[in-house]
């Protein structure tokens, strides 16, 4: 009798310690599982950035300067004076110069100490640039009055103003489409094409 008792009493404890024992086995081949394998990291989700702007460089730019040429009247002489005006690379060299005649044109502003021999009302009638240089085609107010200091002085304006981007260009002026010979009452030949060089050997202010 005390030996069946004894056998009863043993399956629940034996039951018992078999599972604590595969507990146990499971447990250490877990530790033994994540020993080996390295840690895993769950990525965080990317945050959202609303109304970004990406840092984009800007790009590099090179200005275009042309000078509009004014006068400086002097007590003993004229002075050729210029005004830089900026343009973005992108303009077109056409456009640039059309500009400036335009300022030119318009007379220098209300205020300025510095004056013009470009009678008013003139206009550039058309411009062209090519290789061979500068076309200027200007109204027949151009050519409208004043001694040879005053035609001299317009000259220069408008010769200096179109080769402020480069010295070396060739003008060519035309006046109502006709190329201009003689400028003025006195005859003052201009050859064609005029240069820097040209009017700094043939004229004077």
């Amino acid at each position: 009798m005390q030996d069946r008792n004894k056998n009863r009493f043993s399956l629940p404890v034996v039951a018992a310690i078999t599972g604590i024992i595969l507990a146990a086995g499971g447990g250490a081949a877990w530790w033994a599982k994540s020993a080996l394998e390295p840690a895993r990291v769950r990525p965080k989700p990317n945050p959202i950035v609303r109304d970004q702007v990406p840092n984009i460089p800007e790009p590099i730019t090179q200005e275009k300067i042309v000078q509009i040429c004014w006068l400086n009247p002097t007590d003993e002489s004229i002075e050729l004076v210029s005004k830089t005006m900026t343009f973005q690379k992108s303009v077109k060299g056409d456009r640039v110069l059309e500009t400036a005649f335009e300022t030119l044109l318009a007379q220098p502003p209300e205020g300025s100490p510095y004056t013009t021999a470009i009678p008013q009302g003139t206009k550039l009638l058309d411009l062209k640039v090519n290789k061979k240089g500068i076309h200027l085609n200007l109204s027949q107010e151009f050519i409208a009055g004043g001694g040879s200091a005053s035609m001299s002085s317009r000259l220069a304006q408008v010769v200096y103003t179109a080769t402020s981007s480069n010295n070396g260009d060739r003008v060519w002026i035309n006046v109502e489409g006709k190329p201009l010979a003689n400028l003025g009452e006195e005859g003052i030949v201009v050859n064609q094409p005029m240069t820097r060089q040209d009017f700094q050997d043939n004229f004077t202010l």
